[in-house]
């Protein structure tokens, strides 16, 4: 009755030949590509350098007065704009200013990158729904694949640093807003679409002037997942070297340090809230927008 308690398995060595197999794989690939891999990304890396080397050496009042303004812009609201504001300065008295603006600098071009990503693959979902349900699939996986699986191959092929950190927090955060693209899409009322065909629209302009407008409130929705998923793929980055508060975290963790590891995680809040208010408030005034022209 042994058989009815201890799962079958494939053979031991069996596995463990495939496991050498492919681990065997992805090192000779990068002691042969390695090299060719790392110049491919080069040019990546220099924009990480370009955004970081512009927020991290911008005067702080001007770093204040911008997020403010985008604040304002988004929300509409001196609340949203106060918070924003309130929040930047208490990190920054906490001496957390120069690892906040690392952080917020690779969130921001993560952000963009999955965005630039994301909604043509969205789009491309919506029109082609066989080659949709593979992505579907796809996306399925990469959402409840652990985080820390990200890191594994990035390592092997890149080494540390901020590119591979990089390339792990984007693709962990690109799927909400490939999913809500395609969603956003799909929820266009069919009658507005009909509309379209009857005045002549071709696909094209159907797409552009009518379904995105349309469907912007709900890939702002994705967008704001997107941030946030950025946000804290960011925090387990540090472990592959990105700096940022989520390496003063991680030290706060291997030294003990309760105090540190509270104001580290007090700052990575305060980015966190900051960043889902605004994209959250322009969600709802483009949502207002488009109740108003129904």
């Amino acid at each position: 009755m042994e058989w009815l308690f201890k799962f079958p398995q494939l053979d031991a060595d069996f596995l463990l030949t495939i496991k050498r197999a492919t681990d065997g794989s992805l090192r000779s690939l990068t002691r042969l590509y390695g090299d060719t891999i790392e110049n491919f990304f080069y040019p990546l890396q220099q924009v990480l350098i370009f955004f970081e080397d512009i927020i991290t050496g911008s005067p702080w009042p001007l770093v204040i007065v911008v997020l403010a303004g985008v604040a304002w812009f988004a929300a509409r609201r001196w609340s949203v704009v106060a918070a924003v504001v309130g929040t930047l300065i208490a990190i920054g008295l906490l001496g957390l200013w120069q690892d906040a603006m690392k952080t917020i600098s690779l969130v921001f071009t993560a952000t963009v990158f999955s965005i630039a990503l994301g909604m043509p693959l969205g789009i491309f979902m919506n029109r082609f729904q066989r080659v949709g349900a593979v992505i579907q699939t796809v996306l399925d996986v990469m959402q409840t694949m652990p985080p820390f699986v990200y890191l594994i191959p990035v390592v092997m092929l890149l080494g540390i640093g901020r590119v591979p950190g990089f390339i792990a927090v984007v693709i962990y955060a690109v799927p909400p807003i490939i999913r809500l693209t395609d969603l956003g899409i799909r929820l266009v009322d069919k009658e507005v679409l009909e509309a379209a065909d009857a005045y002549g629209c071709s696909r094209g302009q159907k797409l552009w002037k009518v379904q995105m407008p349309l469907a912007m409130p709900t890939i702002m929705a994705g967008v704001n997942q997107t941030i946030m998923m950025a946000l804290g793929m960011v925090v387990i980055a540090s472990m592959i070297g990105v700096q940022g508060l989520g390496l003063n975290v991680l030290q706060a963790i291997a030294n003990q340090y309760f105090t540190q590891g509270i104001f580290n995680g007090f700052a990575i809040v305060g980015i966190a809230i900051i960043f889902d208010r605004t994209s959250q408030a322009y969600g709802r005034r483009l949502q207002m927008r488009q109740a108003t022209r129904a």
